[in-house]
């Protein structure tokens, strides 16, 4: 009978059973990180929660800032489903659609004054989730003009126009028979105020109408040079310094290819604009009258030569309805720059105990308006000492 290495066996036996220790030690030490912490599977977390643990943990609020809202644009849509994002002027003709979209939500629409007023339905303007759309049908010259799409914010149901946001369209409608925006007025009066520009809005219906700026008395056109008179077709002209020698009565022509039109009549009047609003200095005769004396309270003002300023008084006489009496007057100071003095006096005369009390006086130019104020005491007659 063949003999038997049971040793063998088992010891073969033996070292598989090792081995196989081995390898599943080797594969759970694999799953340990290097610090030997095993790792953790990862945990799907809620939008906007933290994964913070203990008593500090704080909820983050996910809140959308512009950048994630995006940059708010006008596009135009055009026909077959076509759209277009706009520049800074559209051309449409006229009788067709005009239909824009403005991203936002909410957003608002600023349309000419001519649209604003009209209510013939023609102006649709609708808010959908993700934009607002504008459709203006049977279209005309008179739709000529700047369309303004405002972004809102909103915070519950208050909401507000964010104007550093705007975006803006100025769109043309050519008319074959009217170069120019009809307007209802035959004369416009604009004042040329000298502190800033003043625009004769000679809106054209095409962007491609040549216009020139004419004088109707003496005849003759206006020289347009870019600095001291500019044209731009989505404004006008504007006289960027005005002096008396442009006042007048002016107009504009425009003219394209065989057709030749004068705009509206504008009556330009001088204004000699004041810088800044006065600065009065009043003062009183004196502060302490007795009873039975004159009061002259003086309310003066150094400005601009021509500038008209207006007074006005505050006195404690007007309890009891003592009447005002005021003394006026202007004159020139001198220097090298013309310079003049106003003033106004208010007087009181013989004084009584009523009279006592805050003198008021407001000057006030085109610009605004100041007050100053002093106060005045009345006191007892003094008695004539006794011989």
């Amino acid at each position: 009978m063949p003999s038997v290495n049971l040793f063998g066996w088992k010891g073969k036996l033996l070292l598989s059973t090792l081995l196989l220790s081995a390898v599943i030690f080797d594969l759970a030490y694999c799953e340990k990180d290097p610090q030997g912490q095993r790792k953790a599977k990862p945990r799907k977390t809620k939008p906007g929660k933290s994964t913070t643990k203990g008593p500090r943990a704080v909820t983050a609020k996910t809140k959308a800032t512009p950048a994630a809202q995006g940059q708010t644009f006008i596009t135009q849509v055009l026909n077959k489903g076509k759209f277009k994002k706009v520049g800074e002027t559209v051309t449409v003709q006229t009788g067709d659609t005009l239909e824009l979209r403005c991203r936002g939500k909410p957003v608002q629409w600023s349309v000419p004054s001519y649209l604003e007023e009209e209510d013939e339905g023609r102006l649709g303007i609708v808010q959908h989730e993700r934009y607002g759309a504008l459709t203006l049908v049977n279209t005309t010259g008179a739709d000529t003009g700047e369309y303004t799409c405002y972004p809102m914010l909103c915070e519950d149901t208050d909401c507000r126009k964010e104007y550093n946001k705007a975006v803006k369209v100025f769109v043309f409608f050519p008319d074959p028979r009217e170069l120019f925006v009809p307007s209802s007025e035959y004369y416009e009066v604009i004042q040329l105020r000298t502190n800033w520009p003043t625009v004769l809005p000679c809106q054209v219906t095409s962007p491609d109408a040549k216009v020139t700026l004419h004088r109707e008395y003496p005849p003759v056109e206006v020289a347009v040079d870019g600095r001291e008179i500019s044209f731009n077709v989505m404004k006008g002209f504007t006289i960027h310094r005005p002096r008396p020698h442009h006042a007048g009565a002016l107009y504009c022509m425009a003219s394209l290819g065989n057709l030749r039109q004068s705009s509206t009549k504008y009556m330009l009047i001088y204004v000699n604009y004041p810088m800044a609003p006065p600065a009065p200095v009043i003062q009183a005769s004196s502060t302490s009258l007795a009873v039975g004396e004159n009061l002259r309270v003086s309310c003066s003002v150094l400005g601009e030569q021509d500038v008209v300023v207006e007074f006005s008084w505050e006195y404690p006489g007007q309890q009891i309805g003592r009447p005002q009496y005021t003394q006026e007057s202007v004159s020139p100071v001198g220097g090298g720059a013309a310079r003049q003095q106003s003033q106004s006096v208010l007087l009181v005369d013989e004084v009584r105990d009523v009279d006592q009390g805050t003198y008021t006086c407001t000057a006030q130019n085109l610009q605004g308006a100041k007050s100053v104020s002093t106060t005045v005491k009345v006191v007892p007659k003094s008695k004539p000492k006794k011989p």
